[in-house]
């Protein structure tokens, strides 16, 4: 039987204009989809009605062709598949795997900063350097759930993290190929605590509907930034809890700015459509991200283990 090709994909948000950072990752997953007869898909993660806009989409896409990267149609729209996230966190909900959090950003720091001035200790903070979430009101009986969803209360669907962790009973890992060979990466979960998996507005999250798309596009390799590393913790729960298939993950190195952070979008760094207007062309860009050649196939990952499965 011949084997199914590998399927990549490149998945922005058009929520600002595509940079020399997002370039490289596009140009990357290009390359090393090309190198293994692979497939390349385009998603656009456009959860966010107010920020992402048809003019963004529109340039980049624009964008993405102007680099010369050959991608398959139909696009996937995440603002257009809402109804598979709904359907994933009913079945969490179902499982008494999420429950409705209610407390803000700012009620969130203010418990962090009264509990650090009373006992002199830190509060946790995720990877991402934010406070995990108190899980106060986790125990919150059914009806006064019902009360405050029906006053009209902003809420957020949330992970039980320690109940998820609980059902599955056993450590999880994926296979990380972006250290130039593929090793096996133990999961880290915990560290994340209780995430957001969908708001009242909004019927999903980024950890969400990125998992669920990458099993419903049959995704077998996710090519993205180290910054998202550290995420794959949580993508690798929902697999678990979902019964969804884990892809081989390859984290590749930053494109960084002149202050060395990572290149922004929220901060104006300069767009690649700019460099386009300046007079560059692709061959410049790709020397511009570090890809002066065409990138080695990604390194032979065999059959992942029980631990680093969904199922």
């Amino acid at each position: 039987m011949v084997a199914a090709p590998p399927v990549f994909r490149f998945a922005p948000s058009p929520n600002g204009l595509l940079h020399l950072g997002h370039a490289a990752s596009a140009l990357l997953n290009a390359d090393l989809a090309a190198a293994s007869g692979g497939r390349l898909l385009l998603r656009l993660e456009d959860i966010d009605p107010v920020r992402c806009t048809p003019e963004l989409e529109a340039m980049l896409v624009e964008d993405v062709a102007w680099l010369g990267i050959p991608f398959e149609t139909p696009v996937r729209r995440q603002s257009e598949h809402f109804d598979d996230y709904r359907e994933a966190l009913d079945a969490l909900i179902a499982e008494g795997l999420a429950y409705p959090a209610f407390m803000t950003r700012g009620e969130i720091r203010r418990h962090a900063a009264a509990f650090e001035a009373r006992e002199g200790r830190p509060w946790p903070l995720d990877p991402d350097g934010a406070p995990l979430y108190p899980a106060l009101d986790r125990s919150l009986g059914g009806q006064e759930r019902e009360r405050r969803i029906a006053s009209g209360a902003p809420f957020a669907w949330r992970l039980d993290m320690s109940a998820a962790l609980r059902r599955l009973g056993r450590p999880l890992a994926f296979l990380e190929t972006g250290g130039g060979e593929a090793v096996e990466v133990a999961a880290e979960p915990a560290l994340w605590g209780d995430v957001v998996l969908a708001r009242r507005e909004t019927p999903t999250s980024y950890h969400l509907s990125v998992v669920v798309d990458d099993a419903l596009q049959g995704i077998t390799h996710v090519v993205r930034g180290r910054d998202l590393l550290a995420s794959t913790s949580v993508h690798r729960v929902l697999q678990a809890l979902l019964d969804l298939p884990a892809p081989v993950y390859h984290h590749h190195d930053l494109v960084l700015g002149p202050d060395g952070r990572k290149l922004s979008k929220s901060r104006g760094d300069v767009a690649l459509r700019a460099l386009r207007e300046a007079g560059l062309l692709p061959a410049d860009i790709r020397r511009m991200a570090g890809l002066t050649e065409r990138a080695p196939a990604i390194p032979s990952a065999s059959a992942p283990t029980e631990a680093s499965t969904g199922r």
